[in-house]
């Protein structure tokens, strides 16, 4: 083949590996803070569930035209604002028992995978930074709304020891597991 030939063939296979559409048209949408939320449930005192929010900062969601399904996205969350209606409960979550929030006061999402489930799911595999330690995450989604703007119901469950929490003496009584739900609107 000629060198003017392979290139674009390098170039399509490229696009293709990356989810990219032919002719490398894709739409990047921020994610709007003020109609997006983050919220966890934890069991507490083996019977009680608590509750509470952390707010979305900011974060990209990456689509080809005609498609709710992302390529791929991004989200940072404000750890120091972490809210369960409790302020005591709050102060003891932000301290270095829990997340430390003045070391580490954003968390992180990047995905790494997407598998569609037809047009309106897909489960997204990702890497989450949260008290300095980055593990992977599975968010199960679902799309709402129209084609051009839809938004994005996501469910996850994380282990909270694995990302280096310290133990203290009140842990048998905290949930290990954390139920996360997360509400995406885009701009």
């Amino acid at each position: 083949m000629r060198p003017s030939i392979i290139v674009p063939f390098a170039f399509i296979a490229l696009a293709a590996q990356a989810g990219i559409a032919p002719g490398g048209t894709i739409d990047s949408r921020a994610i709007d803070p003020a109609r997006s939320k983050a919220a966890f449930s934890v069991t507490h005192i083996f019977v009680e569930r608590v509750t509470g929010t952390v707010p979305i900062n900011s974060g990209t969601v990456v689509l080809n035209p005609g498609s709710a399904i992302p390529l791929r996205a991004t989200a940072a969350l404000d750890a120091t604002r972490i809210a369960t209606g409790d302020p005591d409960r709050d102060a003891s979550l932000s301290s270095p028992d829990f997340f430390d929030t003045k070391r580490f006061p954003t968390w992180t999402f990047t995905s790494t995978s997407i598998v569609p489930h037809g047009t309106a799911a897909f489960e997204m595999d990702g890497t989450l930074s949260i008290h300095g330690v980055a593990q992977l995450a599975k968010l199960d989604v679902t799309v709402e709304g129209a084609t051009a703007s839809p938004s994005y119901h996501a469910t996850a469950r994380i282990d909270r020891h694995t990302f280096g929490m310290a133990t203290t003496r009140l842990d048998p009584a905290i949930g290990g597991v954390a139920d996360v739900t997360l509400d995406i609107r885009l701009k």
